[in-house]
């Protein structure tokens, strides 16, 4: 049950009805077209009159098209109607420390262009570099009106103030970036903690969130961050910063986090912690040789992942370690939140067959509520990221609207 704020609120209005039918319409039309009017009254159990009058206006603002007329052996043909998917883009941004990933997408979410490119090492830097790049896409595609930018990045927002306050991987400093990015760009921008937005993607977009309302999604990088949809409903807590499971110490003797903290989740979970792991223990082989294959070092996780899916054995026990580790902070999550479903997502998805295992067994080793919670991988890692982000856009026309 959710309690009615009293000391802030805002009574229902005649409006409020009116901009809530026209979601449901949007929504379902977005979920099964092409649709008609017939049986977009039958599923919202809306009047026909309501759903011609939100129709018509949809059409005429050009959220919406009108496609092929259907053949009944009787009465009124029906048109069928759909997304007008091309009528607006919207860019996603995916930040990383080392790379950043950017798409356009249309009202479907489907990807009209996807780049890579290095992250800047300064937000400066950064916001020159994207807003041209915007700028030129804009160009590109003069049909299309845009909704707005949306960012992913490796850190938290607080929630009033919109600035950027907490990145200890990616070694930003300035807070105005949503103002700075706005200006350069001159269209509305969101920023959202990447957890967050591989949450929002994967409610949204996901093959596993259908019937759930708890999810939570675990982005495993260079950090850990953790998103959570909990009741249908993303919580970031009153400031923004909640869900910094990542930066919960599980050793108070471990190695020091870059956020200060002692021996946190993500020092030994992480990308980071499983490619210092293997080059620590090359380092002390003197890379030297072991059945009869030299040992090197490792320049970044994905090749450490394919050291390990060519046999290499320090690399298999390095992701071992990692997938442990991995386990005993989603076992925290299980006990703790008890969710329908957790969804891993990240470059370790690669080796899923081998991380899953392990870490299932240290989950239904250290967990013991029964909770009945499905841990999942989800698909490759700039995706689901970009996905969310673009969501986050979307869900200003797609979303509930909030009314208390």
């Amino acid at each position: 049950m959710r309690k009615i704020d009293l000391n802030d609120f805002r009574v229902a209005t005649s409006e409020t009805a009116r901009d809530i039918n026209r979601r449901i319409v949007l929504n379902l039309i977005r979920k099964h077209q092409p649709i008609s009017r017939a049986d977009l009254s039958r599923h919202s159990g809306l009047q026909r009159s309501t759903v011609s009058a939100i129709t018509e206006e949809l059409i005429a603002e050009n959220w919406v098209a009108e496609g092929a007329v259907g053949q009944t052996p009787r009465g009124r043909k029906p048109t069928a109607l759909h997304l007008n998917s091309h009528h607006a883009g919207i860019f996603g941004i995916n930040v990383r420390p080392c790379v950043t990933n950017m798409a356009l997408a249309n009202l479907d979410g489907k990807f009209l262009v996807q780049e890579t490119f290095p992250t800047p090492p300064t937000e400066e830097m950064f916001v020159d570099l994207v807003s041209a790049r915007i700028a030129e896409l804009r160009a590109q595609h003069p049909e299309m009106a845009y909704e707005g930018v949306g960012v992913s990045l490796p850190g938290r927002i607080d929630l009033s103030s919109q600035k950027f306050v907490f990145a200890p991987n990616l070694g930003w400093h300035r807070d105005d970036l949503k103002q700075q990015l706005e200006a350069a760009i001159k269209l509305p921008v969101e920023l959202e903690n990447e957890a967050n937005a591989c949450a929002l993607s994967e409610f949204w977009f996901g093959k596993h969130a259908e019937g759930v309302r708890n999810l939570i999604a675990v982005a495993v990088s260079e950090g850990i961050g953790v998103g959570m949809v909990l009741n249908g409903q993303l919580v970031r807590g009153p400031s923004g910063l909640a869900g910094e499971f990542g930066h919960i110490s599980i050793s108070e003797h471990g190695p020091k986090c870059a956020c200060g903290n002692q021996g946190c989740w993500e020092v030994f979970a992480s990308n980071t912690a499983a490619l210092k792991s293997y080059n620590s223990g090359v380092s002390k082989m003197g890379g030297g040789s072991r059945n009869g294959g030299r040992f090197t070092l490792a320049k970044d996780f994905d090749e450490l992942i394919n050291l390990a899916e060519h046999g290499n054995p320090r690399a298999g026990e390095a992701v071992d370690e990692m997938a442990r580790h991995l386990g005993a902070g989603l076992a925290m999550l299980v006990t703790g939140l008890a969710p329908d479903v957790i969804v891993v997502v990240g470059e370790v998805t690669r080796l899923w067959e081998r991380v899953g295992p392990v870490a299932n067994r240290v989950i239904q080793e250290r967990s013991f509520t029964h909770a009945a919670t499905r841990v999942v991988a989800s698909g490759p890692a700039p995706l689901p990221r970009l996905r969310g982000i673009i969501a986050l856009v979307l869900q200003k026309r797609f979303g509930a609207p909030v009314i208390a």
